[in-house]
């Protein structure tokens, strides 16, 4: 398996250019977080599970979490922080929201894409996924890579 550093490099390869990394700052945040939602509301098909609050979501995301702990420690913990907290905002939304959360996340994420195409259009190159679809899950980490390099934590 790839090292972190080494799914780093490469996906920086097409993440150059200031503007579309801007882009993504915001635009891959927001789809990770709204394919959960999209997760979120599909029907268990276990009653039992569902009354414990268990859904599709989170159980798509183990293999996710995993990753990430494969790659290493930080990043594993990182990124089941800003799990938590996309969690603990579709909890919320849905005791709160006037849409259903599948019609709010659908419309993130296809603004998201279309926001990141944009991006890589300025960039003059094609997303890291068209290489590789792995390449979805590198996304978010890369962005917490930085975080934890402010923080002179290793990944």
């Amino acid at each position: 398996m790839k090292t972190a550093t080494e799914w780093f490099s490469e996906y920086a390869v097409s993440h150059q250019n200031s503007v579309n990394k801007a882009i993504h700052w915001v635009a891959v945040p927001l789809i990770y977080a709204s394919v959960l939602g999209l997760l979120w509301q599909i029907p268990m098909p276990f009653s039992g599970l569902a009354e414990q609050g268990i859904n599709w979501a989170l159980l798509l995301v183990m293999p996710a979490l995993l990753f990430y702990f494969l790659l290493a420690f930080s990043l594993g913990l990182g990124m089941t922080i800003f799990t938590a907290a996309v969690v603990t905002a579709l909890r919320a939304l849905e005791q709160q929201s006037l849409f259903a959360i599948w019609q709010i996340a659908a419309a993130v994420f296809v603004l998201m894409w279309i926001l990141q195409f944009i991006g890589h259009k300025i960039e003059g190159k094609k997303p890291s996924f068209f290489q590789d679809l792995a390449f979805l899950l590198i996304g978010p980490a890369w962005l917490l890579g930085f975080i934890l390099q402010r923080f002179r934590i290793r990944y």
